[in-house]
């Protein structure tokens, strides 16, 4: 009678551990990685397309804006019959307030997807997970440069001339998307603070509401009292509507396109690793 053995395979040792704590993106090349955001940005772009009144603020807030203070505060401002020239100093101001107000829909986005589980889903799929948030910043610098457009349409139409060159021009719609995207760290780390995305919205316009009108966008800070002045002159949104406006109107830009660049780089130094770790925690 002959007996059968059978040998049990040596254990492995075991393989190393996840650098990330299991996320898997310290194993993730650079090429997955824009693999991924590129992905995910086509997940964002679909459902705007799924839902086409998330656009509304991009579309109708340029319009809106524009005529409101031109029509309304323009001849206040400039003096009767001078909306023209208030154009021209206004258009410029309300490319800084555009890339703010749509950088805080990052916000909200990020904190609702939280709450629906879609950050569920994504925690199970072998992604990076700085592509998400990387994916949010992309649509939304798709969104602000279409609010831009639509905004400086309009402008040309109420009489806005370009005095610079185009290349100006360019340089002008750069800094907004530049500060804009650093703005959106901001609102990210809000989204991922705060509890519910009314409770973003709610902080987002405590912060919005003194720097868009405690800043040069709307009027000349010299008609302003002293201690406003002052808050004015250190106001990141001042050196970019002052910036905006010498790059289009063909005026020397001062120091106030580096200033745009430092409190970019600023903002994203500071808020940016906040955010990201904020984000890993929750994930």
């Amino acid at each position: 009678m002959s007996t059968v053995t059978t040998t049990k395979p040596a254990p492995t040792a075991p393989g190393p551990a996840p650098v990330d704590g299991g996320s898997g993106e310290g194993r993730i090349g650079l090429r997955a990685n824009l693999r991924h955001i590129g992905a995910l940005v086509r997940r964002n772009a679909l459902q705007i397309k799924q839902d086409p009144e998330s656009m509304f603020d991009v579309l109708f807030m340029p319009i809106i804006f524009t005529l409101l203070f031109v029509f309304v505060f323009g001849g206040a401002v400039s003096g009767k019959g001078n909306q023209g020239e208030y154009v021209s100093y206004l258009v410029p101001g309300l490319m800084a307030m555009m890339g703010m107000n749509i950088a805080m829909a990052v916000g909200t986005g990020v904190n609702d997807d939280f709450k629906k589980g879609v950050m569920d889903r994504f925690r199970s799929m072998p992604i990076a997970r700085s592509s998400v948030l990387l994916a949010k910043i992309v649509v939304e610098i798709g969104r602000m440069l279409i609010a831009i457009t639509i905004l400086l349409c309009v402008g040309f139409i109420l009489g806005l001339s370009i005095a610079g060159s185009v290349l100006n021009l360019f340089a002008a719609i750069a800094l907004s998307v530049v500060f804009g995207s650093a703005l959106m760290w901001i609102f990210i780390l809000l989204g991922l603070t705060m509890k519910t995305a009314q409770a973003v919205q709610g902080m987002a316009m405590l912060v919005l509401m003194p720097l868009q009108f405690g800043s040069s966008i709307f009027a000349k800070p010299i008609t302003m009292p002293g201690w406003l002045q002052t808050f004015t002159d250190y106001n990141p949104l001042s050196n970019l509507a002052d910036a905006a406006r010498a790059l289009i109107n063909g005026t020397p830009v001062g120091d106030s396109v580096w200033m745009t660049l430092a409190w970019s780089l600023a903002i994203t130094a500071v808020t940016m690793p906040l955010a990201v770790r904020k984000f890993r925690q929750k994930t």
